[in-house]
């Protein structure tokens, strides 16, 4: 009997050999050690942690009520920060595109051609939004323009790469045969390439505007046009229920934003 007990005692299933257990023990061991070395190398001012519950609730407390006697101009610039986002992401368009076409390895024109769009492509999107408007306020001075620049080289990135892989994964049999027949590259494009590529390009085209539309809301936090501005004064200020009324407006601007573009999605895929 203890013989075979034993025998049903080794053969237990166990999700992971002793070879595996040692090595994922391993691997969150220096998870930890990792984990532990930065939070001890960014050095961190623990007592003002341990008091952030009570400074949240005085802030709270102060922000609390909302003040709606400024509605008028934060409506004002709550409109201002969707021109902000709109006229960028159209403006994208133009350029994210073409970068698009050459970054796409069944429709770049060459090598030299497909790292451009794609060297392109990576620079806008490593390169965060505030610090576009940081660029572009240094070149054009604050105000709405730095602020749709911004958006625009940020978006570019995003936009390019998508519709780029959404290229690449068209059916070649149409282009092939408009090719075999002697169409031209244009005529290939427009009547081969387009009408396949045409309901990703709605869809990212309205899943951009709707990140544009929360990126624009803190533009004006570097002097770049928008609702940020208003927030920023009203921090500078110590105008705190001016301040909890903009963050209202700011998430009902973008629960507006979520709801339009969930819709338009809805009627696009």
């Amino acid at each position: 009997m203890v013989d075979h007990a034993g025998a049903l005692a080794d053969r237990v299933w166990r999700r992971y050999d002793r070879k595996e257990r040692l090595i994922r023990y391993a691997v969150l061991l220096v998870t930890l050690m990792v984990v532990y070395w930065a939070v001890h190398d960014i050095d961190i001012f623990w007592p003002w942690v341990w008091d952030a519950p009570t400074q949240i609730s005085r802030l709270g407390a102060r922000m609390w009520p909302p003040d709606p006697s400024r509605l008028g101009p934060i409506v004002g610039a709550m409109i201002e920060t969707v021109h902000i986002a709109t006229l960028a992401t159209m403006l994208t368009i133009f350029i994210a595109l073409p970068v698009s076409y050459i970054a796409a390895q069944n429709t770049t024109p060459n090598r030299f051609c497909l790292w451009l769009g794609r060297f392109i492509l990576v620079s806008s999107r490593s390169v965060n939004t505030i610090i576009w408007a940081l660029l572009f306020v240094a070149i054009f001075g604050p105000g709405v323009l730095a602020g749709i620049l911004a958006i625009m080289f940020r978006s570019i990135g995003f936009i390019g790469k998508l519709m780029g892989e959404a290229i690449e994964e068209i059916d070649r049999r149409p282009v092939e045969a408009m090719e075999a027949t002697g169409a031209s590259k244009l005529k290939v494009i427009a009547y081969a390439v387009v009408p396949q590529v045409m309901p990703a390009f709605f869809a990212i085209v309205i899943l951009r505007w709707d990140i544009n539309i929360r990126e624009s809301t803190v533009l004006g936090l570097v002097g770049a046009g928008g609702i940020g501005v208003l927030l920023q004064g009203s921090i500078d200020t110590f105008a705190w229920p001016t301040v909890a009324t903009i963050l209202i407006a700011i998430i009902a601007l973008v629960l507006i934003g979520e709801a339009i573009t969930g819709l338009l999605r809805s009627k696009v895929i």
